[in-house]
């Protein structure tokens, strides 16, 4: 575990510390309240702010551990917890996935070098919620196809909140998400999705990124998040002996956005 200063007055997340399992599980759906969605909106706000100074910092030469640093001090100034450490067992405060990473990437002493590609994917908890946002930042000059694929996500995340909105199921998600990796001729990870997000860090529904037949649909209330993988090559992959970091199997490089989402009356509102 990461031995990085966290002050005792911080809340700390409902995890069994000693497993890294949460004490709380949903088994439905939950439709946020209006002081609940209050507390998803502070929460999407300083996962964001955290999100854009680590993503400004990143430098060829610097390391993931570097980057963790960045965000858990960032965290901490904001009042929150970093929802990442202890979870599940996971030993840092963020997770860094460097080009075929696909994710879950444990933050380490290797340094980022000129051509990496690199998401960082932030999750803090504020005032008992929870707020999650990544996006994949071209560490110095990266190359065409690196840029295209970084290009090609963000766009399929784009697409896909377009689609939401009360009463849309949740495959309409997938259907976007495909149409664009279609396009770019990329591969979409079918084995890592969204969730949805609030008082849990993971709570129902599972949020596809790939055509599927999930007959849910979004409700004014449920906070969720969206956060497509698109790969270069195939999107099979291998986990690593620490357990979590995630690569693809033909060595191919991969790229990741996200944000959580509110749905309201007219469509969604983004929080991070």
């Amino acid at each position: 575990m990461s031995d990085r200063p966290l002050p005792s007055s911080i809340p700390r997340p409902p995890y069994d510390f000693s497993t890294g399992k949460p004490l709380v599980t949903l088994d439905a759906t939950h439709i946020n309240s209006a002081a609940e969605v209050a507390g998803m909106e502070a929460a999407g706000r300083l996962a964001r702010s955290v999100l854009a100074s680590a993503a400004a910092s990143v430098v060829p030469g610097m390391t993931t551990l570097d980057i963790d640093r960045i965000v858990h001090d960032k965290v901490v100034e904001g009042g929150a917890y970093p929802s990442p450490l202890g979870y599940q067992a996971f030993p840092r405060s963020v997770c860094t996935s460097v080009n075929n990473v696909i994710c879950h990437g444990i933050p380490d002493e290797r340094a980022l070098v000129d051509g990496d590609i690199v998401n960082i994917d932030v999750t803090v908890y504020l005032n008992g919620f929870h707020g999650d946002t990544s996006c994949t930042v071209l560490v110095g000059d990266v190359d065409e196809a690196g840029k295209t694929l970084v290009a090609a996500t963000q766009e399929s995340l784009d697409e896909a909140l377009s689609v939401c909105g009360p009463g849309v199921p949740f495959s309409a998600i997938g259907d976007a998400v495909h149409k664009v990796a279609q396009a770019h001729k990329f591969s979409i990870n079918k084995d890592f999705c969204g969730h949805g997000i609030g008082r849990q860090f993971h709570q129902p529904p599972l949020v596809l990124h790939y055509p599927n037949s999930a007959k849910d649909v979004m409700q004014v209330g449920m906070t969720f998040t969206v956060e497509p993988i698109l790969c270069q090559g195939g999107a099979e992959y291998v986990r690593w002996p620490d357990n979590w970091t995630i690569v693809t199997q033909d060595g191919g490089r991969s790229a990741q956005f996200e944000h959580t989402v509110l749905v309201v009356e007219d469509g969604i509102r983004i929080l991070t």
